[in-house]
């Protein structure tokens, strides 16, 4: 499968703080992929990079086998942006402002409008196509973002914290029309901070952390690393937590909780059985059972180091306050 991302050894300086410190990473064309770190890791850092709004120190960033920075009109054009910040022109009517956006990318005035209303009807706002931006609602701000990053119909779509601070409802809306993108064959890049968004909506993830790419793997293969809590419900508890022999290799805690007596294991899906019967020849009655899978979000915690100093000094230099 061919890239739509490809970065070796990307570096970025800002005077002593290295905001990215030798990032190689792979997107593959089509792909819907999440970029996850703390604050500070590097992320909005390596989105700039990507778009051309900050200079590289080192390394290489190909975007469709186009150089961010030799080829940076081919690479660009090819790139739809959806910024957390909501950089836009207040003082037009939103379809105008998409309008100038499409003209800036070469696209003839009667096809920029015919664009404009595509995908403002594509992201439920048309009503409003004559409503300056600051006339919006926070939903409807989101909605206008994506739907400027769309309007040159882009074959990446950069996602940067694209439903940060909307309700439930939109959130879900948001995530239905990207995947429908992704779905029609437009590569994704999104970062957040909802983990639950990357572990729904992400073929792979890659967590940065402190400039440096921790990982990159599915979320099932993250949040299979991690160990399964089996909780079983008994009718009659013992006073003491019962011994337990099956799978003593897996088990990493066995703690008798009220009623519940709750096993941490590796695989704990696969044990269970063995711990059912166990517990029923030594004459438990069991009332309820239930396993529960480590979340991207524990895994994500786990992998990711404090680095709270280090954040504050990159994010005070870097990317108006953030990196």
């Amino acid at each position: 499968m061919s890239s739509a991302i490809r970065i070796q050894n990307l570096e970025k300086e800002y005077g002593e703080v290295r905001a990215l410190d030798g990032v190689s990473l792979d997107v593959p064309q089509g792909s819907f992929f999440g970029l996850l770190g703390p604050n500070g890791a590097g992320k909005t850092t390596f989105i700039n990079v990507l778009v051309g709004l900050v200079k590289k120190s080192g390394g290489t960033a190909e975007v469709f086998g186009a150089d961010v920075e030799d080829d940076y009109r081919e690479a660009r054009n090819r790139i739809g942006l959806a910024p957390q910040e909501f950089n836009v022109d207040r003082f037009f009517p939103i379809r105008e402002v998409l309008e100038h956006k499409a003209g800036y990318h070469g696209i003839p005035k009667g096809e920029a409008r015919e664009r404009a209303d595509e995908v403002l009807k594509q992201v439920g706002i048309y009503d409003k196509r004559n409503t300056r931006f600051d006339w919006l609602s926070g939903g409807m701000k989101r909605r206008f973002m994506l739907a400027r990053a769309l309007i040159t119909d882009p074959d990446l779509l950069i996602l940067d914290e694209p439903t940060a601070g909307v309700d439930v409802q939109l959130r879900h809306d948001l995530w239905d029309l990207i995947t429908d993108l992704n779905e029609s064959g437009t590569t994704i890049l999104l970062t957040t901070h909802y983990i639950e968004e990357a572990e729904r909506l992400c073929d792979e993830v890659a967590i940065l952390d402190s400039g440096e790419i921790v990982e990159v793997a599915s979320p099932e293969e993250l949040m299979g690393r991690g160990p399964d809590k089996v909780t079983v419900t008994l009718r009659n508890p013992p006073e003491t937590t019962p011994y337990l022999s099956a799978g003593r290799d897996e088990i990493e805690s066995v703690e008798l909780d009220g009623d519940d007596l709750v096993i941490t294991a590796q695989e704990g899906g696969l044990l269970a059985p063995e711990l059912v019967r166990e517990l029923d020849r030594k004459g438990f009655e069991i009332v309820h059972f239930d396993i529960s899978h480590t979340s991207l979000e524990e895994v994500f915690v786990a992998m990711t180091r404090d680095e709270a100093d280090g954040e504050e000094q990159v994010s005070a230099v870097a990317d108006g306050g953030r990196a």
